[in-house]
């Protein structure tokens, strides 16, 4: 992911985890500038073409949308750039979209769910996308251009802020959809509480995101790509049903799907082969990283 290699960044972690207020844990604000800049990289680097995705080494974002359930017709008719490989499932398909219908995408990168979902909510519906990066927003709102041209549609936006703190109204949202992101946030409660801010009585969510099967060794929990790469800061599976219902969402559902982590080790993925140098003996990312669907309602 970019050039934020273990040995290059390796010192730099140890020292910010040193500036935390108990010694341990690493303040919000902190892990955020991390998240941030990582992403910042990835969306500069994609542009060039020289870099690589969180998930995948260059050249991987096409083969890992398709592996993780994206229809390569659907690849075809988004913009150029929008797919940078940065998710790990397919939440726009799992929402089953109504035409009308208002869809936030938590989290949105480069757009790719944002411009799936514009032409199956039509004209009379509306997409916003939220990222924190600039560098991403940036890149959407140029792929949007496109994506207008090709549809003839005007019914995508992107709004610059953090998933914790959503710049939308309450109740104001039809269909909250989510890819990789919520795993990398400080607060994943609070995440979940402004997901259901926004959304209208009824209103349904559709998440894929990384969780773990166990805690991750602290040697891969240290690791600045972990982190970046949606996996230092995954929930339990467990915790991630009740965390949303605690948030006040109804008819929580999660289904796991083992593969991914088998599938990046697989194809000898950057950061799974360095997660897999620090597991124990024996041990694969598998056993530890599983992608899950979490779909959910406001009652």
């Amino acid at each position: 992911m970019g050039t934020l290699g273990a040995a290059s960044n390796g010192n730099r972690w140890t020292i910010l985890r040193r500036m935390s207020t108990d010694g341990t844990e690493r303040p919000d604000d902190l892990t955020r500038e991390i998240v941030r800049e990582g992403y910042a990289r990835i969306a500069r680097e994609a542009e060039t073409g020289s870099g690589r995705s969180c998930c995948g080494g260059t050249g991987k974002a096409g083969e890992t949308a398709l592996a993780i359930g994206y229809a390569a017709e659907d690849l075809d008719a988004i913009p150029s750039g929008a797919n940078m490989g940065l998710g790990c499932g397919n939440p726009a398909a799992l929402a089953a979209l109504r035409e009308g219908e208002v869809v936030l995408d938590v989290g949105s990168g480069g757009g790719l769910d944002v411009f799936l979902a514009g032409p199956r909510v039509g004209a009379r519906g509306r997409v916003i996308g939220v990222d924190m990066t600039p560098d991403m927003l940036d890149r959407a709102r140029k792929n949007a251009q496109a994506y207008r041209e090709r549809t003839g549609l005007d019914n995508v936006e992107f709004r610059l802020g953090e998933i914790e703190h959503l710049p939308v109204a309450d109740a104001s949202v039809d269909v909250v959809i989510s890819n990789c992101v919520i795993n990398l946030s400080p607060d994943k409660p609070q995440v979940w509480r402004e997901i259901a801010r926004v959304l209208r009585p009824g209103g349904r969510v559709a998440v894929s995101d990384l969780a773990l099967r166990r805690p991750l060794p602290a040697a891969v929990v240290g690791l600045v790509e972990a982190l970046c790469g949606c996996v230092a800061g995954a929930a339990l599976v467990d915790e991630i049903a009740r965390t949303a219902r605690e948030a006040g969402l109804s008819d929580v559902a999660l289904e796991q799907k083992s593969g991914y982590a088998e599938t990046m080790h697989e194809w000898d993925d950057p950061l799974y082969r360095e997660i897999a140098r620090h597991l124990p003996q024996g041990a694969s990312p598998g056993d530890y990283v599983v992608s899950v669907s979490v779909t959910a309602r406001k009652a």
